[in-house]
């Protein structure tokens, strides 16, 4: 069987890949991350590179081939840089502060609101106003910032609460005085 496309992943000095079928696991300086694929799309190293193939230009290929190739590249990247993800906290009196490892939002309840960081997960507080969750894991960064933003979502009247860095909230109109 004749291998059609090809995508390679660069694999940075100090990344130690296991390849098996449908499976790439990367170990690095932060740790141990698998990708699981499907079997159709095969991976190979070659020095210091993975090339993902295909066995046809089929919709479905191409599909598990790009689904593939970004989950590896996210492996990689994650054991040996890591990702981040950044929010910021706006309206008075809204703060963020570390607490041992526990994240403490003070958003606008009654009582201050602890967020601990799952395994793998570290959290940052720069400022009082911005919040920095990084790990190796994309998927985990993802949805632990997620979860952050979830305790209190930006409203639209004010513009206050929990916002993803960089994020644009649409504002809607209050009402009129008369």
């Amino acid at each position: 069987m004749s291998r059609v496309g090809k995508m390679p992943v660069e694999v940075p000095s100090g990344v130690q890949i296991e390849i098996t079928p449908g499976l790439v696991r990367a170990k690095g300086p932060l740790g141990t991350l698998e990708a699981k694929f499907p079997d159709v799309i095969t991976c190979k190293q070659d020095e210091a590179t993975l090339v993902l193939e295909r066995p046809s230009d089929d919709r479905d290929h191409k599909a598990f081939h790009g689904l593939a190739r970004a989950l590896v590249a996210n492996v990689v990247r994650g054991v040996s840089s890591g990702f981040e993800r950044a929010l910021e906290i706006q309206g008075v009196g809204y703060r963020a502060q570390m607490q041992d490892a526990k994240l403490v939002l003070q958003v606008g309840y009654s009582h201050p609101v602890e967020v601990d960081a799952p395994e793998g997960i570290t959290f940052e507080v720069p400022t009082a106003t911005r919040i920095v969750v990084k790990g190796a894991s994309k998927e985990l960064v993802g949805q632990t910032a997620a979860n952050i933003r979830k305790i209190r979502p930006p409203e639209p009247y004010k513009g206050k609460g929990i916002r993803y860095e960089g994020e644009q909230v649409r504002r809607k109109v209050g009402k009129a005085a008369k």
